[in-house]
């Protein structure tokens, strides 16, 4: 059964970044769907992990945080207590801690309010865009993908324009710590336990902490109290403020997460642009918009899973899972679960209803920038779409080299404007 990797067999080491390195196994999940919905696998780097790829019961699941919380962890690795409690983010807390923290910056995320950058995104997308499709052929990740949620990123919090690329680059250390192309402490290729306090055991994590401290002093120095990172810096009404080390976390989550999701999404769906025929004249036509953005985010799937762990002994599928075990939910195999989706090996603009999880929806973790995200993916495509009449494969895209980030590192393309 060939679905979307040719070398996945269908029995693809899920633990091991290799398995994600030619895109997601799809043709595994697919089997395990099917036959193992549930499923026990042994873990070379540490304790094993229940996989759950079914859509309805990832549903079901990731709103009963009491049975699987995720206050442990939320990637496959072991921590030990003491390197949670250095590492966490309010995406690692459940309750009222994840509140506490999640509350203060919702308002900034919140769909009214980053409605209002509509017109800040589309004009970081005209010069992005003009530049790129000048050249005629091009690394569509590296030019356009990258460079936009870059640029807003910069502006959600505030810091020089110059510094831009050098914050990504830290970003994409952390969250792709698996792939030599990101950084040089590959983690499941060499000790990296001196680096264990630092999120996501990464020296990236230390320069960023640096950053944040001096950004801070800057802003202060300046007189500059406004954004989120002064906002996540308030008391709660009861007087409480959260640590450093949990600002220095949310730092890195922001820089990290906020940028690696929105540009993967845009690569995925530029790769599907060029690949598959009629989704130009879709886009032109102006009429997918309301059902397009959604569909590009579930066939990106950039969140390849979250991790929970149970906290009490549970039967799901006939197997039992014990109290302290890992779960992994597999959003990159829900989102392609055919019971759910219809042919859902393409991108159809006009998915409705579109069920994606890739953002975690149903549940209390559901990311804090899908608006702001959605919006980005949707202007880019509107202002791409209206600069071009042809755009093809122009070689072999290259895929991020990890089982947590689903991501297209190298699109080569050609494009003829408009």
């Amino acid at each position: 059964m060939t679905i979307w990797v040719p070398d996945d067999d269908g029995h693809a080491d899920l633990g091991s970044h290799d398995s994600f390195a030619n895109g997601a196994p799809y043709n595994t999940f697919a089997r395990m769907r099917s036959d193992t919905p549930c499923a026990w696998s042994d873990f070379e780097h540490g304790e094993g992990y229940w996989s759950i790829t079914r859509h309805e019961d990832i549903v079901q699941m990731i709103r009963d945080t009491e049975t699987f919380t995720s206050a442990r962890g939320i990637r496959m690795e072991d921590q030990t207590h003491e390197e949670y409690m250095a590492r966490r983010t309010f995406q690692e807390t459940d309750g009222r801690e994840h509140r506490k923290v999640r509350m203060k910056v919702a308002k900034a995320f919140s769909a009214p309010v980053v409605a209002g950058f509509e017109g800040q995104i589309r004009d970081l997308c005209g010069p992005i865009l003009d530049r790129a499709l000048d050249m005629g052929s091009f690394d569509a990740t590296r030019e356009i993908a990258r460079e936009l949620p870059m640029r807003m990123l910069g502006q959600i919090l505030g810091t020089p324009e110059e510094d831009l690329p050098w914050l990504v680059e830290k970003g994409d250390a952390l969250m792709a710590n698996s792939d030599p192309d990101f950084t040089e402490h590959v983690v499941d290729r060499m000790d990296t336990d001196a680096y264990r306090m630092m999120p996501f055991n990464s020296p990236a994590g230390a320069e960023l902490y640096e950053y944040a401290r001096d950004l801070m002093d800057r802003k202060n120095a300046a007189g500059d109290t406004d954004g989120v990172l002064h906002m996540v810096l308030q008391p709660d009404e009861n007087g409480e403020a959260i640590s450093e080390t949990e600002f220095r976390n949310f730092f890195c989550l922001l820089v990290a997460a906020g940028n690696d999701t929105t540009r993967y999404s845009i690569a995925a769906g530029i790769q599907a642009l060029a690949r598959q025929p009629g989704l130009l004249e879709q886009f032109q036509s102006g009429e997918v918009w309301a059902t397009g953005t959604d569909e590009i985010v579930r066939w990106a799937s950039p969140a390849t899973y979250f991790r929970r762990t149970a906290t009490k002994d549970v039967e799901v599928h006939g197997q039992t899972i014990r109290a302290g075990d890992k779960v992994l939910y597999w959003f990159a195999s829900a989102n392609r679960d055919d019971t759910i989706f219809e042919d859902p090996y393409r991108l159809d603009l006009t998915r409705k209803p579109n069920r994606q999880l890739a953002w975690g929806q149903g549940g209390p973790h559901v990311c804090l920038g899908m608006h702001l995200a959605r919006l980005e993916v949707r202007v880019l495509f509107q202002e791409l779409c209206a600069r071009i009449k042809a755009i093809a494969p122009a070689g072999q895209e290259a895929f991020v080299r990890s089982n947590f980030v689903n991501g297209i590192k190298r699109l080569p393309v050609t494009v003829t404007p408009a």
